[in-house]
């Protein structure tokens, strides 16, 4: 008994009239051993025996730990842990107990995630879980096409559920899993789940997550609680906090930091796979930010840093945008769709090889108030403040667009607009016909990655001039790269935190203006087929 009681948390628990039920907790843990199967990998195949970690601070804890009235102690667990630890694997388990083991008519137990890929994860290795195991195989009905199994003898069923599941409510949850909470983009998820086992006796909410990057999200919130139980600073004996970590401040590269990070580390993780993936990080700040994240469990600034805030606001020089009027310059195009922002950034080449961005940018009038809301971001402020254009109507205004593009190309020089034809192509038609040079400027590995690259460049080396435009430094906090297999990067808009379309304007723009003013002429990307003009 002595060792289950390691917090002031749990001393708490006791006067209030808890105990712990080791038979209870046993129980859980031999219905994994005995009818559950490892389906992947090195595991495959072989009884799923809980790891010390999964034991101590997971299963014992969360099943073992009963109230005066013999229900649950807990009824919300945060788990945090690196990836590749075998979260989902113990979720499925988990799960699987809820189901057929909880005694609970009617038991409702729910998967959910962002979306249906990540939430069918959980979901599929406790189908296969089920496949693997004769006994569970002649009670529970696996049924894929809906991400549902189910337990006719109790009239129970497991669901995986994800945000884009255009209906939520109703539901009448005993449990519910919620995996990688930190993809979760709002709380409309959450917040119906949250309250969906209000009726049940003993409702079970557990989130499972790696570290996110976004410090305004739910998963946050819900790991700054967590961390304050765990330290005592709130009081809630109804609430488990796990989280495997390693400090902002550790030495990343320490083999006894991944250690104390990583639980499973010398079980389902390799040590020497951690040292190849540590020296690959140790020369890549992109490598480095996805080792930390993934590999430690630290929260990042992003997805994938890219652009350091610092090293863009030390951009931030003196701009006199009159004085550009006349010039020639290079234009990039990024088209949104109809309800998001569109941007045309101009790139002024100067003297000591530095370039000038003038920025245009427009969002539809009727969403900008709800998605001010949704990205929280001052889209209104900006529009009075001379910063971003409000086109009339709920979609953007391609005509409008086109209109200030025809003015602008009477105030300067614009030698080149390059666009994405995949949804810019009507426009850049209607713009040609207007005279103006249209080139064509696709979105993937083999175009954008050597202009990204050389935008980087000229942020930290300083000779990029932005003169602080506020709208455009959102986008630049909000970019994550892509890097493929040969070290090509792109800026990935689905991983990015936020919109991003004036940072990918300005990176065509550059790119265009960078390649037009060398001193040979041609270009080192169309020499290698690297654009479609």
């Amino acid at each position: 008994m002595h060792e289950w009681i390691r917090c002031e948390a749990d001393e708490t628990a006791i006067a209030a009239g808890c105990k712990f039920d080791l038979a209870a907790a046993v129980r859980v843990r031999n219905f994994c051993k005995e009818f559950l199967r490892h389906s992947k990998g090195q595991w495959a195949g072989k009884p799923f025996e809980l790891l010390d970690w999964e034991w101590f601070d997971v299963i014992g804890p969360l099943f073992g730990w009963k109230r005066a009235d013999g229900t649950r102690r807990f009824r919300q667990a945060y788990i945090e842990i690196p990836k590749k630890n075998g979260k989902s694997s113990l979720m499925s388990a988990v799960e699987l107990y809820l189901l057929v083991g909880d005694d609970e008519q009617g038991a409702e137990v729910y998967t959910a995630a962002a979306d249906r890929d990540q939430a069918g994860i959980v979901y599929d290795e406790a189908a296969r879980m089920v496949d693997a195991s004769p006994e569970l195989a002649k009670h529970l009905q696996v049924i894929r096409s809906t991400k549902r199994i189910i337990y006719p003898r109790s009239n129970s069923v497991l669901r995986a559920l994800s945000a884009d599941v255009p209906t939520k409510e109703g539901l009448n949850a005993s449990a519910v899993i919620f995996d990688e909470l930190h993809a979760q983009r709002g709380r409309e998820l959450w917040d119906t789940l949250y309250y969906a086992g209000i009726a049940r006796r003993q409702p079970l909410l557990i989130s499972i997550t790696t570290a996110g990057y976004d410090r305004q999200s739910i998963c946050y919130e819900q790991r700054g609680y967590a961390e304050q139980v765990r330290d005592g600073l709130i009081e809630d004996m109804s609430f488990l906090p796990v989280i495997y970590r390693a400090g902002e401040d550790d030495d990343w590269t320490d083999p006894a930091v991944w250690i104390r990070a990583n639980p499973s580390l010398g079980a389902m993780l390799d040590l020497e796979e951690f040292h190849h993936a540590c020296n690959e990080a140790k020369v890549s700040p992109r490598k480095e930010n996805t080792f930390k994240r993934y590999r430690l469990n630290i929260w990042t600034e992003q997805d994938v840093r890219w652009l350091s805030i610092d090293a863009w606001n030390a951009c931030d020089k003196p701009l006199d945008i009159e004085s550009l009027k006349g010039r020639e310059c290079w234009a990039g195009l990024d088209l949104s769709t109809k309800v998001d922002l569109s941007a045309l950034v101009l790139a002024f080449p100067l003297e000591g090889r530095e370039f000038a961005l003038v920025p245009f940018l427009w969002i539809p009038h009727d969403n900008a108030h709800n998605r001010e809301k949704r990205d929280r971001v001052p889209y209104l402020q900006w529009a009075r403040d001379g910063f971003l254009a409000l086109t009339e109507g709920n979609v953007i205004d391609y005509e409008a667009i086109e209109a200030k593009i025809c003015e602008l190309a009477g105030q300067y020089q614009i030698r080149e607009i390059a666009f994405d034809p995949w949804n810019a192509q009507a426009t850049a038609n209607r713009l040609a016909n207007e005279g103006l040079n249209m080139v064509e400027f696709r979105q993937g590995f083999v175009s954008m990655s050597g202009p990204t690259k050389d935008f980087e460049a000229l942020v930290l080396s300083r000779r990029l001039i932005h003169g602080g435009h506020p709208v455009l430094k959102w986008n630049a906090g909000n970019v994550a790269v892509q890097e493929d297999a040969a070290g090509n990067i792109k800026p990935n808009k689905k991983k990015s935190t936020e919109r991003i379309d004036g940072i990918v304007a300005a990176i065509m723009a550059t790119g265009r203006a960078m390649i037009s003013t060398e001193d040979n002429s041609g270009s080192v990307y169309e020499e290698r087929g690297l654009l479609t003009l």
